[in-house]
Formats: structure tokens, sequence, C-alpha cells
């Protein structure tokens, strides 16, 4: 099973190789992975003890880093190695202040690779976010003594480990993994079924990044003056749906200001387009005034979302509405902020959460979500419990970094 589990890694860098011809993301990522090697080697030696973390994308990062953090400060003579499979994770990190001696691009999982990557530093502890295995590092790391942990582990009955031929991998991570970190009692009896009996349930990290987020300083320049005392919703990672929606808010409710920060900001140009009038975030941070009854805000920059959140009465998350699937709503709720989004949420089991709380509310089309989007904003009652249930759902949340901490250094 192995080597069929190689032969479908060559195919997919095949694919991808291809597949780079017509996107840039792809482009851009293989080229990513062409330097991690030089990379590590520049960061470490062969004998630095190294914590590694590994995550698929930006999401799955925000997880991770509150128990990375914990880590470092636990293990202040180790270094940190940050791994992303895409150039999403990648892009929005590397340009941040962040605690990593090295970060880079997660080579391909062949035995070649994982075998010259690692050669450039001893991994005493490797953690990989969600659902994200590559099953040669993992046997590799495993083989050199590594304890190897799964935080915010999530199994759900589609995945590739409950399908007839799913055996070799669940005995894969059986036999590699020290423990899942689960992030829902659903995903921990899933996990049951398969005899990961190196499981337990921890809850989910983001809740404690996001609850950190809320207490520092979310100003953002000029937001305070383009709200100047007005309504404002904030379309947060929007695609083509949620852009509709914002379009049909600004027709029906002139007075109500509107903040969109796309989920790609290749899509800046289109947005100026829905709308001629917009004001670009660049242009403002370059000295140009900002123009007098502004209703519309494109933010052509990354790294401001979860700020500019704290300026919602309403945010609409992006994903919902496409088949990539929900962005992160927590950032909203956690300041006590009504999250509306898209239908096609089955891997954020938080969604579903918040819905049961009512602190958020979910749509079939934009026709649904722009009617009750404004009801909402004419029912200042509505408004204000939702966005207390909201930050109510984000404030209980146990803290899942101390747990994962405490088995870990148990």
């Amino acid at each position: 099973m192995r080597s069929i589990y190689n032969i479908s890694i060559s195919l997919m860098i095949f694919a991808m190789k291809v597949g780079a011809v017509f996107s840039y993301k792809l482009k851009k990522g293989l080229a990513g992975r062409r330097q991690s090697c030089d990379i590590v080697k520049a960061a470490f030696s062969p004998t630095d003890s190294v914590i590694w973390m590994h995550a698929a994308s930006l999401g799955e990062y925000e997880q991770g880093i509150p128990v990375l953090e914990k880590l470092k400060e636990k293990f202040p003579q180790h270094k940190i190695l940050i791994t992303f499979f895409s150039p999403s994770g990648y892009d929005n990190v590397i340009h941040k202040n962040h605690i990593a001696d090295a970060v880079c691009y997660l080579p391909f999982d062949t035995p070649r690779w994982v075998q010259q990557f690692t050669s450039n530093f001893s991994t005493d502890i490797f953690v990989t976010v969600k659902y994200e295995y590559w099953y040669n590092l993992l046997a590799h790391l495993n083989s050199k003594g590594a304890k190897i942990y799964v935080i915010s582990a999530f199994f759900y009955e589609r995945q590739v480990f409950f399908k007839p031929y799913g055996s070799w991998f669940v005995n894969e991570i059986r036999k590699n993994v020290t423990w899942f970190f689960h992030q829902t009692p659903t995903s921990y009896g899933l996990a049951k079924t398969l005899r990961l009996n190196q499981s337990s349930i921890a809850g989910d990290t983001r809740f404690d990044r996001v609850k950190q987020i809320r207490e520092r300083d979310n100003h953002v320049p000029f937001v305070e003056r383009f709200k100047n005392g007005h309504q404002l919703v904030v379309f947060g990672s929007s695609w083509e749906t949620e852009e509709q929606i914002a379009l049909l808010l600004a027709y029906h409710e002139p007075q109500t200001k509107i903040i969109i920060a796309p989920h790609d900001l290749a899509r800046t140009e289109i947005l100026q387009d829905l709308f001629p009038n917009a004001v670009l975030y660049s242009q403002l941070d370059a000295g140009k005034p900002l123009p007098m009854g502004a209703q519309v805000l494109i933010i052509d920059c990354i790294g401001l979302l979860s700020k500019l959140y704290s300026y919602a009465d309403v945010a609409v998350v992006g994903g919902g509405f496409h088949s990539k699937g929900l962005h992160n709503i927590l950032e909203a709720a956690t300041f006590a902020v009504p999250v509306l989004f898209g239908n096609k949420y089955t891997k954020n089991p938080e969604a579903d959460q918040l819905m049961v709380l009512h602190g958020g509310k979910s749509f079939d089309n934009e026709t649904q979500a722009s009617e009750f989007l404004l009801r909402l904003l004419r029912d200042s009652e509505l408004l204000g419990e939702m966005g207390q249930k909201a930050g109510s759902f984000v404030a209980d949340q146990p803290d899942a970094t101390r747990i994962i901490l405490e088995k870990i250094l148990a």
C-alpha cells in the first residue's frame, strides 16, 4: 500500500506542475518548495533541537499557534520551524511577526524529500493541525524518536480512514502519532471506532487565539472616520456571492457603511467595477483623503481583517456559498458581532454550534441572506441579541491550549 501511496504523491506532483502553467498559486507553491531545504539548512544545524509545527493553510496555523507559543515558553532553547502546504498560509505568516526561526513550504511527501529536508535538524516535537497527514513524514519522524501530536484533530465520516481501503492509513497514524487532541466529541467518537486510543477531547484552540485577538489593540487607521457613527457591515474573505449581497445592501441601505476584504486580492479590480465609487484602503494609507460620504471601503492588503471585525455591527463571512467552504467565523464572533454565511460549512463544526445559540445564521442563496441582513440592521433588539450570543459563544469555550499543554508536558 505504501507503494501505491508514493505513486499517488508522484501523480499529485505531476498534476501540480501541469496546473502551475495555468495557476499562479500553484506556480508560487512549487517555486517555494524548491527553496525549503535551503531555508532550513541556513536556519538550523543537524544537532539543533527543533519544535516543528505544520499547517495546511492560514486557518490551521491560527489553530496551532497558541500551542506553539506555549511550547516555546516551556522550551526556550529549542528552535521553531513552521511549514505550510498552501501559499495562502505561507504568504500571510512570512510577512508578519512570528516566533519561528524558519518558515517555509513543506516539501512533497516522498521518501527522498523527507530524508533530505529533515537531515538539517533534529525534531523533538512535531505538531500537525486538524487533518493534515503526510504518511512518509510521520513514519520517518516516529522512527527518529520525535513526539507527534495532532491538535484540533477533526475526523469525519467521508475521510479516507472510513473507506473500504482505509485500513492502511489508519494503521499508519495509529502507530506513528503520539496523541490526538480532538476538536469535538464527534471527532473523538469516530477516532475511537478506529481504535485510535491515544485520543482525548481538548476543544478548538482557535477560541484561545480569538480571545487573544479581542484583547489586543485593534485600531485600524481611517476606519473610525469611515464609519462615522453609521452601521457597518464587514464582508470578510468574500467570494462572488458575498459581494453580490454587499451590492444589494449598498442599494437598499445607502447610509450603511460597507467594508469588503476579498479572499483573494486579485478580486480588487472586480470589486472596483462593482462599486465604482469605492475607496481602496491602500489609497488612504498612501495619504489620499477620505471622500465625503464614501460608503464602500475595499481592503486591498492582507492582515487587517480580524481587526476590522472589531468595528462591525454585522459580519458576513465568505466561502459558505462556494465549494471551497466557509472561512473563519470566530474572528468576528469574538467581538460580539452577529455572523452570517452560506450553507457549505460541513468542516466547520463551530458554525453549527454558533447557529444553535442564535449568534449566527446560514443561508442557501444571496436572496435569503440579503433579506435577513436588511431585517437585522433595522431591528436593533435582534441585532443586540445575536451579537451578545455570538460573543458569549466564544467567551464560554474551554482553554484548549492549557488542556493540550498539560498532556504534552505530563
